[in-house]
């Protein structure tokens, strides 16, 4: 079964745990809008992780690498919630996961399901994480 989600005013975490668990149980799934989604928190803290983590690079060769795209900044979130993403059927559930700054062509006018979170809380858009 496809399903494709809307992004816009999701909270990463939850969103993640979500596409996540339906991926691991078989179903390919499509994540538009991801530089929109939200990330919970102290703005200045998630600026400040994020920063720091960038700055711990290793050789051009060798990792960690952090994405400043914000599909792959929610994409690795994800496969942090899937288990074994390196090989077998986590690794078979993670290229069941596509993800998309923006609605692509292929997708407009397609049914979407969103998630919705609380209105009042501290949060930051994925893109501007991914503009630091």
């Amino acid at each position: 079964m496809k399903r494709i989600i809307d992004g816009e005013n999701s909270v990463m975490g939850r969103l993640a745990a979500v596409v996540a668990k339906n991926a691991l149980k078989g179903d390919e799934i499509v994540i538009l809008n991801c530089d929109k989604v939200n990330i919970t928190g102290n703005r200045k803290r998630i600026l400040e992780d994020f920063r720091e983590k960038r700055k711990k690079i290793g050789s051009g060769q060798k990792g960690p690498k952090y994405s400043r795209l914000s599909e792959r900044i929610v994409k690795r979130a994800i496969r942090g919630m899937i288990p074994n993403h390196r090989r077998g059927r986590g690794k078979e559930a993670f290229g069941r996961i596509k993800c998309f700054s923006g609605i692509p062509k292929e997708f407009e006018g397609k049914k979407m399901e969103k998630f919705e979170g609380k209105e009042k809380r501290k949060y930051i858009k994925v893109k501007e994480v991914s503009e630091q």
